[in-house]
């Protein structure tokens, strides 16, 4: 399954929406992209599990890039 994960670049930066970026991770559970992504310095604000018709609109942006837990 693909997860959409919404975060800010500094883990102690306070969410702001024209600064929130998103990646897009591989796995089989949101417990394993938290795992994946725990030594990564960024601010989680939100994990999503993308269905077929979400997952088709987002890989229409030319920033869709899936990276494996």
């Amino acid at each position: 399954m693909i997860y959409k994960v919404l975060y800010q670049d500094r883990p102690d930066e306070i969410p702001v929406r024209e600064n929130t970026k998103a990646l897009y991770v591989e796995a089989d559970a949101e417990r394993e992209v938290r795992h994946y992504l725990k030594d990564h310095q960024i601010n989680i604000e939100f994990i999503q599990a993308l269905n077929e018709d979400h997952l088709a609109y987002e890989q229409q942006s030319e920033d869709f890039k899936v990276e494996n837990a």
